[in-house]
């Protein structure tokens, strides 16, 4: 890989992970909203619901940043059967002679 190709692949891999994070904020607001396992009820309650919102945030946002970038790296993938020949290469018939020498049949 090239020092060309470098930023462009960091490139890609932020936006994709803010992307992912941006869903997962729509995820969690979504679970909170229709109280879904009632983690709605339990987040508002708790004294610590904000460190426990950030983190149903963050490791979502992970998890869906990373499945955005690995599905844009396998959309680009190249198939290497397009260019190839039949399989074991070309096969060509050439003609072979004896050179006047007579077989011999056991």
């Amino acid at each position: 890989m090239s020092s060309s190709q470098e930023p462009d692949l960091m490139r890609l891999y932020l936006r994709h992970c803010a992307v992912g994070f941006a869903l997962s904020a729509i995820f969690v607001g979504l679970i909170l909203y229709f109280d879904i396992a009632r983690i709605g009820s339990l987040i508002a309650g708790s004294d610590v619901g904000y460190l426990a919102l950030f983190l149903l945030w963050f490791f979502n946002g992970t998890i869906f940043g990373s499945v955005q970038f690995a599905i844009s790296i396998m959309l680009n993938a190249e198939d290497d059967d397009e260019d190839d020949g039949p399989p074991g290469g070309m096969l060509v018939p050439i003609r072979v002679s004896n050179n006047g020498t007579k077989s011999r049949r056991l």
